[in-house]
């Protein structure tokens, strides 16, 4: 009799061992439901051809306008940044996408199969974040990479183009991939506070594009110590080929700034599923 009721202890036993919740089990899983949505699909290409075509199409516009333009305008021009200023409108397609990862769950009730699969929950965001991460740094560095080398085509017929060999081009676009996916992470630890896509999107506009307009209001003496290093300001530090030597911050400072505030937003979010009910 004792024989026998070892065998099911130790088959349970063994089971269990084979369901526990693992870290990498849980990135398999985020893997999995990340590509599984469409809308994944659709916000990544999205965000590619809003990159590629919209640098493309202000390269290409300044290119024809080089001849007309006054000798300042033509001293001031930057043919990087032409050709990476689609970034503008694809930080707001992975922020949106960011907030969509976390907050697709909530809107279908999903959230809850997988916290009960991870009761302790944190593998859950870290699973999350890295899974969104990779993904999102591999893409946004392609079309950083595209984007620049398109406009830059349509620069030479100018003779007004650059390489990446030039000073601070290549950590410029470089750096174009890891300002949105950071852009991304923040959106994700967004929707973990807010936990409404709604809600959680007019944050991500909000701090992208409504706080350095405010920031601008203010008086000068606050403004020079306040600006630099609000989100987006103290990110697309890493953006600028040729950085003002009196700048608050460096290229690299701004960007640890920038992720700061990306690791601050996952670290209350984190804080707050781990409080929170489902």
């Amino acid at each position: 009799m004792t024989a026998i009721a070892e065998k099911p202890a130790a088959h349970r036993a063994a089971l269990a061992g084979d369901i526990r919740v693992t870290l990498p089990r849980v990135l398999r899983s985020e893997w999995s439901k990340f590509w599984s949505l469409r809308s994944s699909y659709f916000t990544l290409g999205g965000m590619v051809v809003a990159m590629v075509g919209l640098g493309g199409l202000f390269s290409a516009v300044t290119a024809n306008r080089y001849p007309v333009m006054t000798h300042a305008e033509q001293l001031r021009l930057d043919p990087t940044m032409v050709s990476l200023r689609g970034y503008a409108i694809a930080q707001l397609v992975i922020g949106v996408l960011g907030v969509l990862v976390v907050t697709g769950e909530y809107g279908t009730g999903m959230i809850r199969a997988s916290l009960a699969a991870a009761p302790r929950r944190w593998p859950v965001l870290v699973g999350k974040a890295a899974v969104f991460a990779v993904i999102t740094l591999i893409v946004t560095e392609i079309a950083s990479f595209a984007t620049f080398f398109v406009g830059q085509a349509f620069l030479d017929t100018q003779h007004i183009g650059t390489t990446l060999g030039a000073d601070g081009v290549l950590r410029a676009v470089v750096g174009a991939g890891l300002y949105l996916t950071v852009v991304g992470l923040i959106g994700a630890g967004i929707g973990f506070i807010i936990r409404s896509t709604a809600g959680s999107i007019a944050t991500v506009f909000g701090l992208l594009l409504v706080l350095p307009v405010l920031g601008e209001a203010l008086p000068t003496d606050w403004g020079d110590k306040i600006n630099p290093y609000l989100p987006s300001n103290a990110g697309q530090q890493l953006l600028a080929v040729h950085p003002d030597p009196a700048a608050v911050l460096s290229p690299w400072g701004g960007f640890a700034v920038f992720c700061g505030y990306a690791l601050a937003a996952l670290l209350i979010g984190g804080y707050l599923l781990k409080r929170r009910d489902a």
